[in-house]
């Protein structure tokens, strides 16, 4: 998400609607993600975890987002054979197209941009454009006062940057280098005790303008910016080239037919055996080999193994031996936002037009943007809420939180999609925690024997994002096939 992510970035540089080109070029992709083995590839696994021609896997992956997708296709290139195990009934993991109002939609992560040059590169390499996404916008709707108000775009704009930029401050020194993290091991350690309500204490804001900002970094954090650490963001904006400009654009690009369609093509080229509705529960690891274990009594046996699954996810797998401190520790406390939810909304009578809503902190809904104009005159939008008793598949509730942005604004439908809850995620987009980063993070990156992880949320660069799966997913590879050759 963080779309992985689904993030709460705004859309400001968003220009014509693609729903056309969505609903037309993702239709067969998302068809065939539901099927039980995914669409181009060959072979159905069966229990004892032999190939179709007789031979063995030499890996197995555990979970089928972007990251387990990446590795099985790096994993071919060096001649290794795999096997995925995916718990839902669909590929994906926390990207998630879908539909709504007779639209295509992401549940979850769906943005990509230039400055995220893996993802970019995968679409590149698979003739997928990446195009422009959502519709014109009109106004913000902003906190003022005890209460909300229209604001035109621009004027919104320049007041957000305005407090935004100072909070980052000392960025370009803390992460020279962005997809390197650990390059200022020594201003890092005392950065990352920092959480993003301790930087906007720092800031000594006035309560206008800290509202301006709270709403991002409690949403982002999972509904307090007392969780989320200062230097997620931080790094965020040092990727995003230390520029408001920068950061904001980082949602302008969407995939033609969708997440599914690139992911498809992936585990296209990948030749793994894929399963669906196949949760694992065990991984027990021997001297020449490792055995999965799935819920329903199934065991998988291969040389390697690579959890592709999000960090939040580890503790509900059982490891023998077990993990150190590091991974079950960090796996407790959570990577992963806590209570997320995104919420499409089919709306109509907004007295704000097209309008990106950003309420403060400990308001019910974190975000709002428009998508597309719908044929009916009435507007397709979505919202992030991290609030746990906000009842989303209400539209009636949903209005009456939406109403006190936009007075008379009508609800009509909603589809929610609740990651904090989801059994296979357990939280939406990476938001780690204080320090995180400058602690177990390096440890959680590496193999533990025979076992490798690849989530974004170990991601070195764009944590949370697809981008980030996707690089996780290469350096899982990369991992096993040293591992294998050592082996060997």
């Amino acid at each position: 998400m963080k779309n992985d992510q689904t993030h709460v970035h705004d859309a400001v540089a968003r220009t014509a609607s693609r729903r056309t080109v969505l609903k037309t070029a993702g239709a067969a992709a998302l068809a065939a993600s539901a099927t039980g083995v995914a669409a181009g590839v060959a072979r159905a696994a069966t229990d004892g975890a032999s190939g179709a021609d007789g031979g063995p896997y030499d890996v197995i992956i555990v979970g089928a987002g972007y990251a387990g997708v990446t590795a099985a296709r790096e994993l071919k290139s060096k001649g290794l054979r795999s096997l995925i195990l995916e718990a839902r009934n669909r590929i994906g993991g926390r990207t998630w197209t879908s539909d709504f109002a007779g639209e295509r939609i992401e549940l979850g992560g769906g943005a990509v941009d230039p400055k995220q040059p893996n993802v970019w590169a995968e679409a590149q390499r698979y003739n997928i454009a990446p195009i422009t996404g959502g519709g014109s916008i009109d106004n913000y709707v902003l906190p003022s006062g005890s209460g909300f108000a229209v604001v035109p775009l621009a004027e919104g704009s320049a007041r957000i940057k305005s407090v935004f930029t100072p909070f980052f401050d000392g960025v370009d020194q803390l992460f020279p280098n962005p997809f390197a993290p650990f390059t200022r091991d020594d201003l890092l350690k005392d950065a990352d005790k920092l959480s993003m309500r301790d930087r906007l204490d720092q800031m000594r804001l006035s309560a206008e303008d800290e509202k301006l900002i709270n709403g991002t970094t409690g949403g982002l954090s999972g509904g307090s910016s007392k969780r989320g650490a200062y230097t997620m963001l931080a790094q965020s904006w040092a990727l995003s080239g230390y520029t408001y400009a920068g950061y904001q654009s980082i949602n302008t690009y969407v995939l033609q037919g969708g997440t599914v369609a690139l992911l498809q093509a992936i585990l296209n080229d990948s030749g793994a055996d894929l399963v669906l509705g196949c949760p694992v529960t065990k991984i027990t690891a021997g001297s020449g080999s490792v055995t999965v274990t799935t819920k329903a009594g199934n065991t998988y046996t291969a040389p390697h193994v690579i959890v592709a699954v999000p960090v939040n996810l580890w503790k509900t797998i059982t490891f023998s031996p077990g993990l150190p401190a590091e991974y079950t520790s960090v796996s407790r406390a959570g990577i992963g936002a806590p209570n997320v939810k995104k919420i499409f909304m089919r709306v109509s009578n907004s007295s704000a037009g097209a309008f990106i809503g950003r309420p403060p902190e400990g308001f019910p809904l974190s975000t709002t943007i428009p998508e597309a104009q719908l044929s009916d005159g009435s507007m397709l939008m979505f919202a992030f809420s991290t609030d746990p008793t906000l009842d989303a598949t209400s539209p009636a509730k949903v209005q009456s939180v939406l109403q006190q942005m936009v007075p008379g604004i009508k609800v009509l439908a909603t589809k929610p999609q609740a990651w904090g809850t989801d059994p296979y995620s357990l939280g939406g987009w990476a938001s780690r925690q204080p320090g995180m980063l400058s602690g177990p993070y390096r440890t959680i990156q590496q193999p533990r024997g025979r076992i490798a992880f690849a989530t974004s949320d170990i991601a070195n660069g764009w944590s949370g994002y697809i981008d980030g799966a996707v690089e996780s997913g290469m350096t899982a590879a990369k991992q096993v096939t040293a591992l294998a050759a050592t082996a060997s």
